[in-house]
């Protein structure tokens, strides 16, 4: 196994690099605590000011729950994302201290890196690596102009893949994400695709792996809430029903992110006319269509992007879908593991996405 994950791209982590956590210690009065961490620098709010030309509008490249994300320059050259957060989404200082140690010690080519940190003058900001090409969701739906042909979709699904399997076997303790979907997607100018936003990721030891507990759970009970909120369409109906999350809950929210890569389609539809109950799950609509007799299209040919309805081959389009939709079985134990989903994309890149 070990050989094969070294084969994709995985560096197995030395005993002496497993994430463990120090005490933080008080940054200035009356400030919040600031971490002792390797790997991630401490900035201070007027440092983050400047370098972003006062949190300026111009400077905006996104919104999100949290807060605003800006791009920003650094004093020695380096472009960054700054994410600083609203006063009424500010986190736990907990929540907000493990996100930053958890990736000052995740180190991968397809997880974003953390540059540094602040928690100067009541103020909660994050400095990830500028990554240039905006989510995968924002590319899907075209944006910029930009075209991603159905092999380029293949690579960004196993290195999102990648990532994830990482963070579930190779990590210590296991990382579960608890908020893939297509927007965490992040492309760099080459379209290598690397999974972003720990704000609901959580840590799980190896005599607990599969489940967070109930407990845990409620304990951030408003913070899921809101994640409810804003993954409808991704959420594992094992965790709505059990109150458990697992790596398996990444599982399932893969699969939906699958399923876009293939329609370029939203997770879920509102009902168009107001009044009507409910909404349309992606996952729903392509069980339905799904033909076994169409031997060009499996069913497909009314849901697929048809930017890429003439470069998909019939097998290596029912191999993703199929295992997509094996990714999303109601139970938890009936899924593959990332690792498992991760050999399979490797192998219908290499035959259905070749030259």
């Amino acid at each position: 196994m070990w050989s094969a994950l070294a084969r994709l791209g995985f560096k197995q982590r030395r005993k002496d690099e497993e994430i463990s956590f120090v005490p933080w210690h008080s940054g200035n009065k009356g400030d919040a605590a600031a971490p002792q961490v390797s790997g991630a620098r401490y900035f201070s709010f007027e440092e983050l000011k400047q370098c972003t030309n006062s949190f300026s509008e111009n400077n905006k490249i996104g919104v999100g729950s949290y807060g605003k994300v800006y791009k920003g320059c650094c004093a020695n050259g380096v472009v960054v994302a700054v994410r600083r957060a609203t006063k009424g989404s500010f986190r736990s200082t907990k929540e907000f201290q493990s996100e930053i140690e958890v990736l000052s010690r995740v180190h991968h080519k397809n997880i974003v890196s953390l540059i540094g940190f602040c928690a100067d003058q009541g103020e909660q900001v994050l400095v990830y690596e500028y990554i240039s090409m905006g989510s995968l969701r924002e590319n899907l739906a075209g944006k910029g102009g930009m075209y991603l042909e159905w092999r380029k979709r293949l690579q960004i699904a196993l290195d999102s893949a990648r990532g994830l399997a990482y963070l579930h076997e190779l990590t210590s303790p296991p990382i579960i994400h608890r908020d893939v979907k297509s927007l965490n997607i992040q492309l760099d100018e080459n379209l290598n695709a690397k999974v972003i936003n720990f704000g609901l990721s959580k840590l799980v030891s190896k005599k607990e792996k599969g489940h967070v507990s109930s407990e845990v759970e409620r304990t951030l009970q408003s913070r899921v809430q809101s994640a409810v909120k804003g993954t409808m369409g991704y959420l594992d109906p094992e965790y709505l029903g059990t109150e458990l999350s697992s790596e398996k809950s990444d599982v399932f929210s893969f699969g939906v992110v699958m399923l876009e890569l293939i329609t370029a389609r939203l997770p879920f539809q509102l009902p168009y006319q107001a009044g009507t109950d409910g909404c349309t799950y992606l996952f729903e609509e392509v069980k339905r269509a799904i033909d076994e007799h169409d031997q060009k299209y499996y069913g497909l040919r009314d849901i697929i992007d048809p930017k890429i309805a003439n470069q998909v081959t019939n097998a290596g389009l029912r191999k993703f879908v199929q295992l997509a939709l094996q990714c999303l079985k109601d139970s938890g134990s009936d899924r593959p593991s990332m690792y498992e989903i991760m050999k399979e994309i490797d192998i219908i890149l290499q035959y259905d996405g070749s030259e």
